[in-house]
């Protein structure tokens, strides 16, 4: 034991390759800070956002992209083959129990390489220096919720595009964000910062420097500005929106009638272009204007 730590408890688990014994100590020494005594400003905050497309894992508002690891993706299929072999095999045999084990520890692996990641990613981002995180508050149940089904005059089933999100299902369960949010939450506390969660509605549709509606549709990646002549990153503006969320920044809608009440994005809009500006994709020009 640490000199001056105090016990607070003990967890003994089991898991695909032995026992686990995790002991939480307690220091009397390090200082509590609490989420009101940092005010957040536009220096010292930043705005995150999860983006889950391609190999893209996370967005902030500094102009940068954090890569995914797709652990599952990318063992899904040898894991497919360990399960087809052991379902083979007869119950209660060694051979079976054998591939039981080995495809456990393959579970084992992906968690692993999940965790280690999430840990990576809230290192990179506490080592930014910013005092206060704003993150969306995802319904991450609802979002990994099969459709409700449909049905005909008859009561045959009519299609209800669930084969398509059983994909996408499957991609929000591999990124893990209510995992990396927790961990990123715990490693913010010890660097002295905070995290806090925004309600992110509207957020990933508006230009964070002008109150136009312009990425209403999730295949719309990038939207060419033709009055500041450069490219606006949709998931980069979605990370500043939700930066000025968090700032109580963000325009007031309607949600009705999707009508903007009130706006203050002039208050912001040269602190955003300065961010868009510095992204180098922000001036690659398309396939048609290089011809």
């Amino acid at each position: 034991m640490p000199q001056g730590f105090s016990l607070k408890n003990i967890l003994i688990t089991r898991k695909a390759d032995g026992w686990y014994c995790t002991m939480c100590l307690d220091d009397p020494s390090v200082p509590k800070i609490s989420k009101d005594e940092i005010i957040p400003s536009w220096d010292n905050s930043m705005g995150i956002d999860a983006v889950l497309f391609e190999d893209n894992y996370l967005a902030n508002s500094e102009g940068n992209k954090l890569p995914s690891v797709k652990s599952y993706r990318k063992n899904q299929t040898k894991l497919a083959k360990i399960s087809q072999r052991k379902n083979t095999k007869e119950k209660g045999s060694k051979a079976r129990r054998k591939l039981a084990k080995r495809e456990a520890r393959k579970h084992q692996q992906i968690a692993r390489a999940r965790k280690d990641h999430a840990y990576k990613m809230a290192h990179s981002l506490v080592h930014s220096d910013k005092k206060v995180f704003f993150v969306e508050n995802l319904n991450l149940q609802g979002l990994r919720k099969r459709n409700k089904t449909k049905k005909d005059h008859q009561g045959n089933y009519l299609p209800n595009g669930q084969s398509a999100k059983s994909g996408l299902n499957k991609s929000w369960s591999d990124a893990s964000f209510g995992q990396f949010f927790d961990i990123f939450s715990y490693i913010a506390e010890k660097a002295g910062a905070v995290v806090k969660k925004v309600n992110p509605a509207y957020t990933s549709q508006l230009l964070p420097h002008r109150d136009e509606f312009v990425f209403t549709d999730c295949s719309i990646r990038k939207y060419w500005d033709e009055i500041e002549k450069i490219w606006v990153d949709r998931d980069i503006s979605a990370s500043i929106n939700l930066k000025r969320v968090g700032l109580e920044l963000f325009p007031t809608i309607n949600r009705r009638s999707g009508k903007i009440v009130k706006s203050q994005t002039n208050s912001t809009a040269k602190e955003v272009l300065a961010v868009l500006k510095r992204i180098p994709e922000a001036y690659a020009l398309s396939l048609d204007e290089r011809r």
